[in-house]
């Protein structure tokens, strides 16, 4: 018999789906592919919007004023962080206090919490002519925290930094506006989280 489940995604535009078709966003994907697993996401609630940073995405919850909780809350953030050149230490303070929020969303269920690593929009075609090794690098210290915070509180973690990686040779991974994943790059990262059910 299958089971019904709800769940959270907190994120930006990775989270929402920029430039493709609902269908294909990476949560939407997920419950595809949880459903032939058996495990149902009948509530898939998204809580994102291209350009936000960590204090965007804050806010965007606390107007939420959320008072239930979920089986299942992801959280993707940062990359705008990085790309207006916020400082790193303010991202981890508010990655944690984002990755709390999270958690008590799941009622503190830990084991039901997942962490998706920032993607590189270096490797996107939209990068082309910028440093791009300097923005990886940057992406990298970005995930470092993330990475330290999340295992600090017990979440999953899970790294789509290197299949974000691959769009430098394969341009099926890209969406039609050249900064953003396709369809088929979610699936890869929907993929990535179902190994952790």
């Amino acid at each position: 018999m299958d089971a019904h489940f709800s769940f959270l995604a907190l994120g930006d535009s990775y989270t929402i789906g920029e430039a493709v078709e609902e269908n294909q966003r990476w949560p939407i994907q997920l419950k595809a592919l949880l459903h032939a697993k058996g495990v149902v996401l009948n509530e898939v609630d998204i809580i994102a919007q291209t350009g936000w940073t960590t204090d965007e995405l804050k806010k965007a919850i606390d107007d939420h004023k959320i008072t239930r909780t979920y089986n299942y809350v992801s959280l993707l953030i940062g990359v705008n962080n990085q790309y207006r050149g916020n400082p790193i230490d303010v991202y981890e303070k508010e990655f944690k206090e984002l990755l709390e929020m999270a958690i008590g969303f799941s009622g503190n269920n830990v084991k039901q919490v997942f962490v998706l690593s920032i993607p590189d929009w270096g490797a996107m075609p939209f990068a082309e002519g910028k440093d791009r090794a300097n923005i990886g690098k940057q992406i990298d210290t970005f995930n470092a925290a993330n990475k330290r915070i999340s295992l600090e509180q017990g979440v999953n973690y899970v790294d789509i930094t290197p299949i974000s990686r691959m769009a430098l040779t394969d341009k099926e991974l890209v969406a039609s506006d050249g900064l953003h994943p396709s369809g088929k790059m979610y699936g890869m990262w929907a993929n990535e989280v179902t190994k952790r059910f």
